[in-house]
């Protein structure tokens, strides 16, 4: 059975994200804070097994924008620690 771990994430905004116990190899954290049209905003959050998978989230971000209307949006990401 493999080892479980907790990972990590601290945001530059101070925000610490706990992942786990888990036996997957999580490399990054990654969040969108989006401002929708009527100021309200929504956060949407994930973890991915590479720097690579990571990036694409961005892509998606952009997309996202655009097909729901945001009026604005925050993309982060950090890698992981495990502890």
């Amino acid at each position: 059975m493999p080892r479980k771990h907790i990972l990590t994430a601290t945001l530059p905004d101070g925000y610490v994200k706990t992942i786990g116990p888990t036996a997957v190899a999580y490399t990054h954290y990654w969040r969108i804070v989006a401002t929708l049209e009527n100021g309200k905003t929504e956060v949407f959050w994930g973890h991915t097994k590479s720097l690579a998978e990571a990036t694409r989230k961005r892509t998606a971000a952009e997309y996202a924008a655009r097909q729901r209307g945001w009026r604005d949006y925050a993309f982060e990401m950090v890698e992981v620690v495990r502890d």
